[in-house]
């Protein structure tokens, strides 16, 4: 059975990405990076995830962005919460992507795995630069540039199998894996009390995702 490295931050997105992964054979190890987000719920749903999916092994690798911060993830910075706009908004954690498949590469490489999932799409998204086609196009040469791996012939394959998917096809494709979607969480500022706020974009792309799809969300909102 080959290996895969998947990259897992909790959200429906990489879920469906680690479980497509599976279905497609795969064994599966799985990274989470613990980069200080605000929406820490989400640490706790990888594990879940993880453990569901019967990944290999699952490592959540501390690496604190709020030393940096920039953005309203990692800063003190308010979660905007009137609607997707046209610009990037300050919920981009800068280089994020960059970041963390770099990180996922060194882990593929010191594994031996030379297939890795990550559940980037650019549809319904927030308009992040990082999880554009040519981006993972542009990371994956310099990967292969950039590992012992690469230049002796075993580069990396980055999969991205939700790259052209609207979040209803995200949704559907949740269903026809027969996840449970409760287990995962996207909400960038949860209350309180652990519910997703339904306001923030993470939250009302997912909820237009299954609106769309005809299907119900396996978590729950705040009252709006």
């Amino acid at each position: 059975m080959k290996s895969a490295v998947v990259l897992l931050s909790g959200g429906l997105d990489s879920m469906v990405s680690a479980a497509i992964a599976r279905e497609q054979g795969f064994a599966l190890s799985a990274l989470t990076i613990d980069y200080g987000q605000r929406h820490r719920i989400e640490i706790d749903s990888a594990k879940r995830i993880a453990e569901y999916l019967e990944c290999e092994r699952h490592v959540v690798l501390p690496l604190d962005l709020r030393a940096f911060g920039g953005s309203a993830l990692t800063d003190d910075i308010d979660v905007p919460k009137k609607g997707v706009g046209d610009d990037i908004p300050v919920t981009y954690v800068p280089a994020r992507n960059l970041v963390f498949l770099a990180l996922t590469s060194a882990w593929a490489e010191a594994t031996g795995s030379s297939d890795i999932f990550i559940g980037v799409n650019a549809l319904d998204y927030s308009g992040y630069p990082d999880c554009r086609p040519e981006f993972i196009a542009s990371f994956t040469e310099t990967a292969r540039l950039g590992t012992k791996a690469g230049v002796e012939g075993e580069p990396f394959t980055i999969h991205t199998p939700l790259q052209d998917m609207t979040k209803a096809d995200i949704a559907s494709e949740a269903a026809r894996l027969r996840l449970n979607t409760g287990m995962s969480w996207s909400c960038y500022d949860p209350s309180s009390d652990g519910l997703a706020c339904g306001a923030c974009d993470s939250c009302r792309l997912r909820q237009k995702g299954f609106a769309e799809a005809g299907l119900e969300d396996g978590i729950k909102y705040a009252e709006q």
